[in-house]
Formats: structure tokens, sequence, C-alpha cells
């Protein structure tokens, strides 16, 4: 297999995307209306950067959270810190005082506001309101509200869907005028369990995390640091975990390698576990404990931009053993360093994946079909060549997931309802 030419040439040139615009110099500005929600600073930082390289000046609603030297510095940003602190070590009459401050601040904000269009990339704390009154506020200020959904709803993912959570989804997304979403799937989601039309949705790819520093350090040395021997096949999980995650598969996977004596198996769970989660941890600790505890790392815990790459140089696959989940940042992640995936056959994820180039696809909830695919990687030229196929993989991630093509997609929607609305002022006043 030789994965620098089959991989490169299965990647879609820009999603049919013409970027060229973006080169030929400056274009009229757009002021618009970043409302972050104060978290996800790594999308949230890559989208305003596309986003200002074409002339589109922001207005950057955040928290601390998402505040940094990197946010600030970025042209045509103004960063506004409406949020404030969001930690989790506050009384709970505290937070409930800091969110009223915070909506007090966002709804004086927007009465005052001159970007003529607010995008939305994730909600506040109390849903519900601003998926109703607060998306309402906005119409009634005569704002064009463009809104990413991550996720169609959340609430099938979590198990916590209510005919409240439907409902108030649906008034949100009627009352947008464009919705971007990260996978064709999702769009055929929200265009038929929520009625919005299908010209006022556009998939986009869900752009790299570019705030992780992509160092020096060699997989080697990072494999030293951690305490893997060389020739120790390593699996790592990353992210956060919560149920949908699908850990615990992982786990009982790794379990049978180990009670099939394939000692040469060394297992990574790196991230913060989610809240409500304590008893799904404790499941996954209950199956680790029948493996050699020296053989697995867990470092539950929050893993900053600054340890990431450790983890992904120090591993040969990532593995993502979702139950259910529309598309995945983390595989994107994974890529950018190179690093091939094994994934559950759920959402959006084998549209991600070139088999044998990329990674593999298992089936879902099923620990031995992933015992299987974890096998099959390690027997594969995949593995075996895993030094000279990064590279190829890495190109592959900065083609699919360019924030580039994000950009150029989302100015460009943002141009067409400027026009519109152009347009409906024109109509009114003949």
């Amino acid at each position: 297999m030789a994965p620098s030419t089959p991989v490169t040439s299965v990647c879609p040139k820009n999603a049919g995307v013409d970027v060229s615009a973006a080169a030929g110099g400056p274009r009229t500005p757009i002021e618009v209306g970043l409302l972050t929600g104060g978290v996800d600073k790594p999308y949230a930082f890559g989208l305003a950067r596309a986003l200002a390289a074409r002339d589109v000046r922001l207005d950057f609603i955040g928290s601390d959270e998402v505040d940094s030297p990197e946010v600030r510095a970025c042209p045509n940003l103004s960063f506004l810190n409406l949020r404030g602190d969001q930690g989790e070590q506050a009384s709970v009459l505290a937070k409930i005082q800091r969110l009223l401050v915070y909506y007090s601040r966002l709804i004086r904000y927007a009465s005052a506001a001159k970007p003529k269009i607010f995008h939305i990339l994730w909600n506040n704390r109390f849903e519900t309101f601003d998926r109703t009154l607060l998306m309402l506020y906005y119409r009634l200020l005569g704002k064009t509200i463009v809104l990413t959904a991550h996720n169609v709803n959340a609430g099938t993912r979590d198990s916590t869907d209510s005919v409240l959570n439907r409902l108030s989804l649906k008034v949100q997304y009627r009352l947008a005028d464009h919705i971007f979403v990260h996978t064709k799937k999702m769009k055929a989601e929200i265009v038929k369990d929520f009625g919005v039309r299908d010209r006022a949705v556009t998939v986009i790819p869900f752009g790299i995390n570019n705030l992780i520093r992509h160092t020096n350090l060699s997989p080697a040395e990072a494999r030293r640091r951690l305490g893997i021997a060389d020739g120790q096949k390593t699996i790592l999980f990353f992210g956060g975990i919560m149920p949908y995650k699908g850990v615990q598969f992982l786990a009982s996977a790794y379990r049978l390698l180990f009670l099939e004596k394939k000692t040469d198996y060394r297992l990574i769970i790196a991230g913060r576990p989610g809240r409500g989660s304590k008893q799904y941890l404790q499941d996954i600790q209950t199956i680790l404990s029948e493996v050699n505890g020296e053989q697995v790392i867990q470092t539950l815990e929050y893993i900053s931009d600054e340890d990431t790459d450790v983890y992904f140089k120090a591993a040969d696959v990532l593995v993502l053993p979702y139950t259910q989940v529309f598309q995945s940042g983390v595989l994107a992640l994974g890529y950018s360093f190179g690093l091939p995936v094994i994934a559950t056959d759920v959402g959006s994820l084998r549209e991600d994946i070139v088999e044998g180039q990329t990674g593999f696809i298992c089936r879902p909830c099923d620990a031995l079909d992933l015992k299987r695919a974890i096998e099959t990687y390690f027997a594969s030229d995949l593995y075996r060549r895993l030094g000279e196929c990064r590279h190829a993989i890495v190109a592959y991630a900065r083609e699919r997931y360019s924030w580039e093509t994000v950009g150029e997609m989302t100015r460009s929607v943002y141009d067409n309802l400027l026009r519109r609305d152009a347009a409906d002022v024109a109509g009114k006043e003949i």
C-alpha cells in the first residue's frame, strides 16, 4: 500500500467551493456578532480567524474560557468578555448571579450592536430561553440570525430528550435565517425532523483545532514521557468521558486482549469525565480492574493544549468507540497529528475514514468487534508503515477539514443573506 497517493486522491477539493476570491484582495467588509456561548475556544477561534482573513469584522462575544492572547491578537476582531468566569467551583447562588449578569450584558449589547448578522455558535446555559425568547428578541431587533448546529438534537444522544426540548429546538431552527451543520446526515435530519427548508441549511467541514501546538517533540520522546516502551502497541482514547463516548466498550475490548495474553498492548485514556458521569466512570474502572494496571495510563482530567501533542504523538492509533454521535472534532485532531483512527459506524464517522488508509470502522456497542478492528489495524500495512503514512494522513486532514473552506463558505452565506435583506428592503420601498 502507498497511502500517500490514494489518501490525497479521495479527499474532496474544497468541497466544490471556489476559494480564489479569498486570495483576490480585500472585499467589502461585513460586520458580524459571533456569539460563542463562552465555550469551545478551538472552534470559535478557528472560525473567527478564517472569517477575519476574509474581511469579516467580528464582535467576538466570549468569556474567560475562550479568552487568549491569540484571540485578542486576531485582526478584525473585537473581543467582548461578557460572560467572565465560568468556573465550576463557585456556589450555586454565585453561578445564578453571574449568569443573570451575563444575560443582562448580552441583551444590552444586542440592543446597540452594529452588526446586522448574529452568528450563534453555541447557546448559553438556559437553552430553552436562548432557543425561544432570546431568538425572538434578536429577530425583533432586526438581526439576521445564523446558527451553527454542532448537534441536531443532543437530547437523543444523551438520552435526555423531551417534548419541551424538541419544541424549543424547533422554534430556534425555524427562527434562524440560516443553519450550518457538519454532515449530510445532520442536514437530512434537521430538514426531516424539524421542518427546516433544505436551502436554509449548509453543510460545512468541522475545522481542525488550530490552537493545539505541534511541537518538535518526536513520537519516541512522547512515549518515553509516558513510560511506554519501544514496540508496545499503544491505543489512545482522548476527550470528554461520558456515556455516549462508549469508553466502556474500549475498556472491555482491551480486557479481552489482556486475557488472551497480548501484553504488548498499552491503553491511554485521557480526558475529563463529564458532569454526572461518576457511576459511568466507576463501571469503566471495574472493567479495567481485571487487567494489569501498569498497562493502562489514565489521565482523568482536562488535557491542556500544551500537553495534547504528547498523547497523540505517543499513540499508534486513536480509538473513538462512540455509541451515538453526529461528527467528531477529536477525529480531525487525530488526523492533524497523522494518527490513524478506529471508529464505530455511527453518525458520519464512516465518511471520514478511508478504510485501511486512514483507519478502520467497527460496529458500535460491540467490544468483540472493536477488539477485531484493533487487531486488524496492528496487523496492517498502515501500522507497519506508520512513519510514512502519518504524512499522508496530515495532508488528508488539512484538505478535508480546512478552515479556509469553512471561512469561504460562511462568508458566502453572509453575503447571500445581506443581499436578500437588501432586496427585501428595496421591495418594500417600491
